[in-house]
């Protein structure tokens, strides 16, 4: 339950889920003519951090700071912009209180904390599914945090549950070594990425003897050794009030709320704790290898990653170090890009700054074609870094870093439970929750100078720890088109299904019913060209929030030329009659906006983020390469050649490995959902083919925008209309005929071998219903409880929780418009695959021909509702909603009715869809992982 540091961008990175990815910013880069001494910046920095803690704050200018006598610190932001609240539990306790031996000890004990307390022996992941919260954990470097956000009316029941579990939490033997065995499966699926492998190996040597060289997860080797005394140890010692943060942000009165945390947590006992576990290194870094570190691995494409040491969260240098990040390698502009990923030697290039609370370092991952010579690619990285130095940077590539930043902080502050994150990581790993202002204070005040004096001070040869990825073996043979089939047979026995009796006992007394949630719909415009449009203005926060769906998609790819789709929509952006490429990334990246379009099956998906002033601006880069694209050949080369080296990473990735032969095993050859691009696909590709796919496919009448944020409406609408009013096609637009698919007669087993993984990923399922089927809501609530959530459904509690054997299985019903796919998810050691995928089908067998009990019928339904809720104070997935029912052809008032339909559904309804929906003798199953797969069967 942890992720990667590098996905944060701006200060004080963190091992997040996705969730918590801010959005890449585009660049700029301009010739420099002056050069810049390098000087010292330390007390003017200092005396920037100073002065902030008494200049009016923007993030924290409502935060209330409150320490109870047992020392548990308490931050609350009232928001008020909807009836949900997010409660977030930060211990200052992370992989850096670690040491060889017991690496991953912080890890375990996250995935412990689920399992149970004294007073609520039951896994807590199903209380919290019952309460409808958005639950879930991470263990970072220097923290580890649990959060949930939930509707406003279960605040007190979220708090008790917390408060239970920082006390009374038991670490069970049996369950115990249940969950070391789903850690070891965890840390497999991470060792299946040579990135992970290659990052493990770098900072390994780059931190010797401190433990941020350790994996944040922890070792197979010293994971199997935990003992049960060993985590209550760590327990007892980190897991009490004065050694947390409780963040409370959301619709809720701070005086009142106060009163239930003094009542619930103000009881609990500081802890008498022994001496810290791990040893640490004063010198937290060494110098760098005389030569880079090599691995020599199957895989797929080569790995570059360079390491430069850096200071900590709290020195000076931090917010120049960032500014720096953004102009050498964020965007088309960026110097490094240009050198590297323009120039064809690199096909991706990504890095970040992260900023600790005893260390910090500057990483970049380079990826580059299974071809190139990557010290070719470290010597040009090199020197590109050392131009940068001797001819320094313009105010105006600053300038615009400065912007980006700001807006990036903003941007990713716009729903509760990130404004949440930023407050508890601030406190927890700066040791300030209004870190962040006092931040940006100082990036303010950034000039090309300290850039240039912070790129002399730590990005030097001498310091810096460089590693490369060289693959040994390539996959022996191309994915087929038809794979294999063999019939299967599986001897089942009675699963217990879960008490849901058991879950309601334990809930913290809590108001079930909801809050009434106030109706404003998007207001819906339609214009003569057919463009619909769908507004709604939302004043809380000065941000804008964008959503587009285009009816051209990978549907439309025909086999020889798969990959199409995509071709055009990843080039749009790469020029029009007016602007070349660097120009319209320039003029993004100079206001902080994003926009992004990604083809998908049944369409193209458009993205994009602005801040409220600078709307107009994007609108208008969105209209230009929508109307205008022209398709430089450069460019749409350049992208090939990216495509290309992304099919071979992909064929050396089991789940997309698993994803490719699943798909084209349900839909027949000639399906539109049968085709993926291929190196011989790619290469098929000419621009006139892409010139003529956009003429044809984009087109008004099949295009849907949905913005909602800080507008005025009538301004908008004008706004939209002159940049659209005169886009014009015409004929008709083009259509596809889905053809029917039947269900597969029998079990379908197939097993692709991909060398030198550990960990194998299955897809099991079949073709089923599609968006309109009068059984949809029945079936979101039958999936709710079949595996809907790995901590709190069927599948998670027999698969995962009870026998650990699987980091995580989910099930789903993928209805879209055309088609539908019912699809299980799961990740498995090896030797587990085959007792984890018969349980599963067991598991289905018994819901198939028993059904399922009325209380979890009535818990699904609520966990969907609150968790809908929820989703809708997220102005991200509340546009994504908004877009998506129109595209679906949906009456408007489903933004709001879709509860009631949810709470209509009935126990018969769905029983008889298990009856009709669930098919476990007529399934198709691919496990993708180690060559072992190969030559076993499913019996």
């Amino acid at each position: 339950m942890y992720g990667a540091s590098r996905f944060y961008k701006y200060p004080v990175p963190l091992l997040l889920l996705s969730l918590w990815l801010v959005a890449v910013f585009l660049l700029s880069d301009q010739p420099v003519y002056s050069q810049y001494a390098t000087i010292s910046n330390k007390e003017k920095y200092q005396s920037i951090l100073l002065a902030k803690r008494i200049m009016p704050s923007t993030l924290t200018e409502n935060v209330r700071k409150t320490v109870l006598e047992n020392g548990l610190t308490i931050l609350t932001k009232e928001v008020h912009t909807a009836p949900v609240v997010t409660v977030q539990v930060w211990y200052k306790v992370g992989s850096r209180n670690e040491e060889p031996g017991v690496n991953g000890i912080a890890h375990q004990l996250e995935h412990m904390m689920f399992k149970g307390t004294k007073n609520r022996p039951i896994q807590f992941g199903r209380l919290f599914s019952a309460l409808g919260s958005d639950s879930n954990a991470f263990t970072s470097y220097d923290q580890t945090a649990y959060y949930g956000t939930v509707e406003r009316n279960k605040l007190k029941a979220l708090l008790a549950l917390e408060a239970d579990r920082m006390q009374n939490s038991q670490i069970e033997p049996e369950q115990l070594a249940s969950e070391k065995r789903v850690v070891i499966s965890e840390l497999q699926g991470y060792e299946n990425s040579p990135e992970y492998r290659l990052n493990r190996a770098v900072m390994q040597a780059v931190f010797p003897n401190h433990a941020y060289g350790l994996p944040v997860g922890g070792t197979k080797a010293d994971v199997e050794k935990f003992e049960v005394e060993q985590v209550e140890k760590y327990y007892r010692n980190f897991y009490s009030p004065d050694n947390a943060v409780l963040v409370i942000v959301g619709d809720f009165q701070t005086a009142n709320t106060l009163e239930i945390v003094k009542e619930v947590f103000g009881k609990l006992p500081k802890k008498v704790r022994s001496e810290e576990l791990g040893v640490r290194s004063k010198n937290t870094f060494t110098s760098s290898l005389s030569s880079p570190i090599v691995l020599r691995e199957p895989g797929a494409g080569r790995l570059l990653q360079a390491v430069y040491p850096l200071p900590d969260v709290n020195q000076p240098d931090v917010p120049a170090l960032d500014v720096m990040d953004y102009i050498l390698t964020e965007g088309r502009n960026s110097r490094l890009y240009q050198v590297l990923v323009e120039s064809g030697l690199a096909s991706e290039l990504t890095a970040s700054v992260t900023s600790l609370r005893e260390s910090g370092w500057y990483e970049m991952f380079i990826t580059a074609d299974s071809k190139q010579d990557l010290k070719k690619i470290d010597s040009v990285l090199s020197s590109a870094i050392a131009n940068v130095a001797k001819k320094g940077v313009t105010l105006e590539e600053v300038e615009r870093a400065k912007t980006q930043l700001t807006a990036d902080v903003i941007l990713s502050n716009r729903d509760i439970t990130s404004q949440g994150m930023q407050l508890g990581n601030d406190e927890t790993t700066a040791g300030d929750y209004r870190y962040t202002d006092r931040y940006l204070a100082a990036v303010r005040l950034v000039k090309p100078a300290d850039v240039v004096a912070v790129i002399n001070k730590y990005l030097t040869k001498e310091t810096r720890t460089v590693g490369f990825f060289e693959p040994t073996q390539k996959r022996v043979a191309e994915i087929g088109d038809k794979p294999d089939s063999a019939q299967t047979t599986e001897s089942f026995s009675n699963v217990a299904p879960m008490l849901l009796s058991e879950v309601v006992k334990y809930l913290p007394p809590v108001d079930l019913a909801t809050d009434a949630i106030t109706q404003v719909l998007p207001q819906q415009f339609k214009f003569t060209n057919g463009l619909r449009l769908l507004l709604l203005p939302d004043h809380s926060t000065p941000t804008v929030t964008l959503s587009g769906h285009i009816q051209a998609g990978k549907e439309f790819d025909l086999d020889e030329k798969a990959g199409l789709a995509a071709f055009v929509a990843e080039n749009l952006l790469n020029g029009t009659k007016s602007k070349d490429v660097l120009t319209i990334a320039k003029v993004l990246a100079e206001r902080g906006a994003s926009l992004d379009f990604e083809a998908y099956r049944e369409g193209v998906r458009i993205e994009g983020d602005s801040l409220a002033k600078d709307l107009p601006i994007l609108v208008e880069i969105l209209a230009d390469v929508i109307k205008n694209s022209t398709f430089p050949v450069k460019e749409l080369e350049l992208y090939r050649q990216q495509a290309l080296t992304d099919v071979q990473l992909e064929l050396d990735e089991p789940s997309e490995v698993a994803r490719r032969i699943f798909v084209q095993s349900i839909y027949p050859k000639k399906h539109p959902l049968h085709t993926f691009p291929t190196e011989e696909s790619l290469q098929q590709i000419r621009r006139q083919d892409v010139i003529d796919f956009k003429t044809k496919h984009y087109r008004p009448d099949t295009t849907v925008l949905a913005l909602v944020g800080d507008f005025d409406l009538d301004k908008v609408r004008s706004l939209i209309k002159n940049e659209f009013g005169n886009w014009e096609v015409s004929g008709q637009a083009p259509t596809l005929k889905y053809p029917t698919v039947p269900m597969p007669e029998k079990i379908v087993s197939i097993n692709p071998a991909l060398p030198g993984k550990a960990q194998a990923v299955t897809y099991m399922g079949y073709t089923t219903i599609n968006r309109y089927d009068p059984r949809f809501h029945a079936a979101l609530v039958l999936n709710q409880i079949l595996g809907g959530d790995t901590l709190s459904s069927r599948l998670g509690a027999e698969v995962r929780d009870r026998q650990g054997l699987t980091y995580g299985i989910y099930s789903s019903f993928q209805a879209g418009k055309n088609a539908g796919t019912f699809l299980i998810e799961m990740q498995t050691s090896p030797e587990d695959s085959r007792k984890a995928i018969a349980s599963t089908r067991q598991m289905l067998q018994q819901i198939h021909q028993q059904g399922v009990t009325p209380l979890e019928v009535e818990t699904a339904k609520r966990t969907l509702i609150s968790n809908y809720n929820v989703s809708l104070a997220n102005p991200e997935e509340l546009t994504d909603r908004i877009l998506m029912n129109e595209v679906y052809g949906l009456d408007k008032g489903e933004l709001h009715s879709f509860t009631d339909k949810i709470q209509k559904v009935t126990l018969t309804q769905v029983n008889q869809a298990a009856r009709e929906l669930l098919h476990p003798d007529q399934i198709v199953v691919v496990t993708a992982g180690p060559s072992v797969l190969a030559e076993k069967s499913i019996k």
